[in-house]
């Protein structure tokens, strides 16, 4: 890690490295990043707890995945004494597929009462980042006429 960087931001973007490792390893593993308090909202959808999370990411529709991080922001938080703010945009790779999937997720973490140097997830919300783009569109009009 960059030793000019303020704490929060090494700690932000190593636990990122830490999570996107794990999921593409193993979904299975992430369940001690959260605790039952923990919230995800995955596409819309809440899930509450160690439980309900780690059953939603294990049952994602896929057998092989990797995330392709394109950006990371942190930042610290003042309502919560050394809670971090996570912010991603990247690339995901699902399966055999050549053609990577957009996503964002935010996390919000907070340090383990038990261990301060260590840090879990409060908040998780992540999306896939659909779009088309004006030349996309007006191709797919111009194939439906042809």
């Amino acid at each position: 890690m960059n030793s000019s960087k303020p704490q929060w931001e090494q700690v932000g973007e190593a636990f990122v490295q830490h999570y996107y490792n794990t999921f593409d390893s193993s979904r299975s593993n992430l369940g001690p990043l959260y605790r039952e308090n923990s919230m995800l909202t995955f596409e819309g959808e809440k899930y509450l707890g160690v439980q309900q999370i780690v059953g939603k990411l294990t049952a994602l529709p896929f057998q092989k995945v990797q995330h392709q991080i394109v950006t990371c922001d942190c930042q610290p938080t003042q309502t919560q004494p050394s809670g971090i703010l996570v912010f991603v945009n990247g690339n995901l790779l699902v399966d055999d597929s050549q053609n990577p999937l957009k996503f964002s997720q935010c996390f919000y973490l907070l340090p383990d009462s038990n261990n301060p140097a260590s840090y879990w997830v409060h908040n998780d919300m992540f999306r896939c980042v659909y779009y088309i783009s004006i030349y996309s569109r007006q191709l797919l009009l111009l194939t439906n006429y042809l």
